[in-house]
């Protein structure tokens, strides 16, 4: 099984391999948000295609992170962690918000 990290430089590759983006972040940002209106869209009709446009979110993650220079999956563990100390409570509309840390 490839590690995130492997994906990451795969995914580059590919990128870079077909002639595709691998310079503008901001252009990437902007694909990743058609990708995630494709995906939202998809689970809203309840498209076959859900699943797919899940990936093509994950692999725009993954590219512009190693265009960064970002270990993902490094980031991830450590958000997770910091995720997992946190408190949070329900607000006036009954949305759980995140409790500010004291200092």
């Amino acid at each position: 099984m490839k590690t995130l990290k492997e994906l990451q430089k795969e995914i580059l590759e590919n990128k870079k391999k077909h002639g595709f983006n691998t310079t503008d972040i901001y252009q990437e940002f902007c694909f990743l948000y058609g990708e995630v209106s494709e995906a939202c869209d998809a689970y809203y009709k309840k498209k076959d295609s859900f699943p797919e446009e899940l990936a093509d979110i994950a692999i725009f993650l993954l590219g512009i992170s190693e265009i960064c220079n970002i270990d993902l999956y490094e980031e991830i563990l450590k958000k997770v962690e910091i995720n997992s100390k946190r408190k949070y409570k329900l607000n006036s509309a009954g949305v759980l918000v995140k409790i500010p840390e004291k200092k």
